[in-house]
């Protein structure tokens, strides 16, 4: 039943066939959850051991929550931190930087109360791998993964797309137009979504799950962890976004590596992925032995839920249901909100206002624990923020001491920067919203010889 549809990019006649490489993003937590498996099988670790026993240097922001931390809660999304992404998306961090930074992500929650989703946690599941077995995440899922079930173009890296001339181009939406990007690589987060697939090699996968572990008459993993992989860890409510994305449930948890949730009276075991210019979902009924792999290079495509939705009433005889519909209404709704959102923000703008300083007073280095540093830079009488190598936003007076910024990456979007005077009306504290808060560096004074 494999088969492409479409194009592997816009407006070029390459199509999409059944062995076209996509990301597939968050749906690669599954196999960090399963590597982990293999060494809780062969006794090498426990899934409730602390998670410093492994990772010594391993620092959350709360100390309790450190000493409490264990393997299991890093692969189930509820020790309680906010996301904290731009730590590693787009960042200049290697694996065991992201991982020191951590410590200083404060925490959003208490530990263990509520489902939080946090990528860096399964980074940190991912490096329980080479503490182990003496071979990175990448080898270790390559030989124990990929080559036993024949995932021959599966590879761990964008780096490894090299090796492949079927490979689809990633995909945004600018202003309704719809455009190529490049891809993106987040070797440093690999163990939380960095696998790159076709549908016939993640169909081996999907066999190797609904299989209990077993592959051709070969136990890769006891049925016992898959069990526990597939069991529910973390409860997650059935509200706001989670209700759009799960009409028909009555109940969804998070296990280790996998969502679980009903639907039509049958377990449903998934996860889906994203990552810029692509969306992936790999979903399982395991009473029926039946699953489902979508690949898609569109970012923000609401496509494969409802699709998957669709190809299960057919299997399971169920009474249709317009899932096209239902979703081209929510997608309305939310562009709705969208719209209201921008409007709101601009009715508040207050009108008339100028900054408090001459815009070369705002610029200069601004230093963040966790982030490391940020500069404004004032050139031809314009401001311009620079956040890591990678993210350069151009400021605009929104009003008082906030600005507006379009980030040059276009996929980012904008947002504000605001700042902060202490009381002798010098900048102090920048924040730039939804991120972090920048405190000013002191300003370097001028070196002079010594005479």
């Amino acid at each position: 039943f494999a088969k492409g549809y479409g194009m592997r990019e816009l407006g070029k006649p390459s199509p999409v066939d059944e062995r076209t490489l996509f990301a597939i993003g968050s749906s690669s937590k599954a196999f960090t959850a399963a590597t982990v498996a293999m060494l809780v099988d062969e006794g090498k670790l426990k899934w409730d051991d602390p998670a410093t026993k492994y990772l010594p240097s391993l620092q959350l922001y709360d100390p309790y929550a450190t000493r409490e931390l264990t393997v299991r809660d890093l692969l189930s999304h509820r020790v309680g931190l906010e996301r904290g992404d731009l730590l590693w998306y787009a960042s200049p961090y290697d694996r065991s930087e992201v991982l020191r930074r951590i410590r200083y992500l404060k925490p959003s929650s208490s530990m263990r109360s509520r489902f939080g989703y946090q990528n860096v946690m399964f980074l940190a599941a991912g490096q329980i791998i080479p503490s182990i077995t003496g071979k990175d995440w990448d080898d270790f899922t390559r030989e124990r993964i990929f080559v036993p079930l024949g995932m021959t173009a599966t590879g761990t890296s964008i780096k490894t797309l090299a090796n492949s001339n079927d490979v689809a181009v990633p995909h945004s939406k600018f202003d309704d137009k719809v455009e190529p990007i490049a891809w993106r690589n987040i070797d440093n987060i690999a163990p939380a979504g960095s696998i790159n697939s076709n549908v016939v090699d993640m169909a081996q996968w999907v066999r190797l799950q609904l299989g209990g572990g077993k592959y051709q008459d070969k136990q890769l993993i006891s049925s016992a962890a898959i069990k526990e992989m597939h069991a529910s860890q973390t409860i997650i409510p059935l509200e706001g976004a989670m209700a759009r994305l799960y009409p028909e449930a009555h109940f969804l948890n998070y296990g280790l590596g996998w969502f679980l949730s009903d639907y039509r009276g049958r377990k449903l075991v998934e996860h889906g992925g994203a990552i810029d210019g692509m969306r992936a979902l790999v979903a399982m009924m395991p009473e029926e032995k039946m699953g489902v792999v979508i690949l898609t290079n569109l970012g923000g495509t609401t496509l494969p839920m409802p699709l998957a939705y669709r190809i299960f009433d057919a299997y399971l005889g169920a009474q249709p249901r317009d899932w096209s519909a239902d979703m081209l209404k929510t997608i309305k709704t939310l562009q709705e909100q969208g719209k209201a959102a921008a409007l709101k923000a601009e009715s508040e703008r207050v009108k008339g206002t100028s900054p408090s300083l001459a815009l070369e007073k705002y610029a200069g280095e601004y230093q963040n624990e966790m982030y490391g540093d940020s500069k404004i830079v004032f050139e031809n009488g314009k401001l311009t923020a620079q956040f890591g190598p990678n993210y350069t936003g151009d400021l605009e007076h929104w009003h008082y001491d906030v600005f507006r910024i379009t980030w040059r990456d276009r996929t980012q979007g904008k947002g504000f920067v605001s700042f902060r005077l202490n009381r002798q009306g010098k900048v102090e504290m920048m924040n730039i919203e939804n991120i972090a808060d920048f405190t000013r560096a002191p300003e370097k004074k001028p070196e002079t010889a010594n005479k």
